[in-house]
């Protein structure tokens, strides 16, 4: 063949441009990625908050031991008091326990100068999150007030009411934002895929005047597709895992959190949406492209 000839290489069905479809299917699913981490910090975060909300129960004075156990059994047996490991979360603490952290705290040994300790034994109770609500808590403090030996129930209510008020914000503006940031992902897929695709549309043509079936010409696609989807998943999970581990390090808090789990669960779900959507886009491509005529493929 003589040197100045062209070589040209022949098309292959179901072939088109790799690194950029690769590329925009692993960006969209990495944003999709990072900000379902946003959410699952913020939902693990929450819950912690509300693992914290605890009302104080202050003993009535000179109260026996058998009368402390009765109350404390009576209140571990309510429906609102927080379980973990199927224990009620109750903390008792003395008159003296509380002197002592009051002295530590302050610097002050107030009991020395007054010369008697005034504190009272009283119950720290942590309250589960269904009974959160300002007219639940107000009914829970009214119901521990009536049982015998109890002098006094207090808890933060306005803290309480802005740390509903700012959860249920914060849970609806990230729902948003994550339908929204999906549906955009989604959407930048569907295209990169459709561009791609557009290079094959004559070839697509070519095999259907040969009396190829829809089913034979879409195979190829639909099979590169699956692989296409798969190894982009793969690629966005491995580096929400790097960001992670990396953020782990630095970040000591964040594995109080206990999110691996929701992790694992979430770079599963990665690949599975590059999967669906880079099949479901190719199909939809495919599609369009088989029933164009010859003036609108140019």
């Amino acid at each position: 063949m003589p040197s100045g000839d062209k070589k040209f290489r022949k098309k292959k069905l179901g072939s088109y441009p790799f690194v950029s479809v690769i590329f925009s299917i692993t960006l969209s699913l990495l944003v999709i990625g990072l900000f379902g981490l946003i959410l699952i910090y913020s939902s693990a975060l929450t819950k912690v908050i509300q693992e914290n909300i605890e009302i104080q129960v202050f003993l009535d004075k000179h109260i026996t031991e058998n009368e402390r156990i009765k109350i404390n059994k009576t209140i571990s047996s309510r429906d609102y008091v927080l379980l973990k490991d199927n224990q009620p979360q109750i903390t008792e603490i003395t008159k003296e326990e509380a002197a002592k952290i009051f002295i530590q705290e302050t610097g002050e040994d107030f009991v020395e100068f007054i010369g008697d300790n005034p504190l009272r034994d009283a119950f720290i109770i942590k309250i589960g999150p269904d009974f959160q609500s300002p007219d639940k808590m107000a009914n829970i403090r009214k119901e521990i007030e009536g049982i015998r030996g109890v002098y006094e129930v207090n808890y933060v209510e306005n803290l309480i009411e802005s740390i509903n008020r700012n959860l249920s914000k914060i849970a609806l503006t990230l729902g948003g934002i994550s339908a929204l940031l999906i549906i955009v992902a989604v959407i930048l897929i569907n295209n990169t895929i459709k561009l791609a695709l557009f290079s094959q549309r004559f070839l697509i043509r070519s095999m259907q005047l040969v009396g190829a079936t829809a089913g034979f010409i879409k195979g190829p696609f639909l099979k590169r597709a699956l692989n296409y989807g798969f190894l982009a998943g793969l690629i966005a999970s491995g580096s929400l895992f790097g960001f992670v581990h990396y953020a782990n390090t630095r970040i000591e808090e964040l594995s109080i959190l206990k999110t691996d789990q929701y992790i694992y669960a979430l770079m599963g779900s990665l690949v599975l949406v590059g999967i669906i959507v880079g099949y479901a886009s190719t199909w939809r491509a495919i599609n369009r492209y088989l029933k164009m005529s010859l003036d609108e493929l140019y």
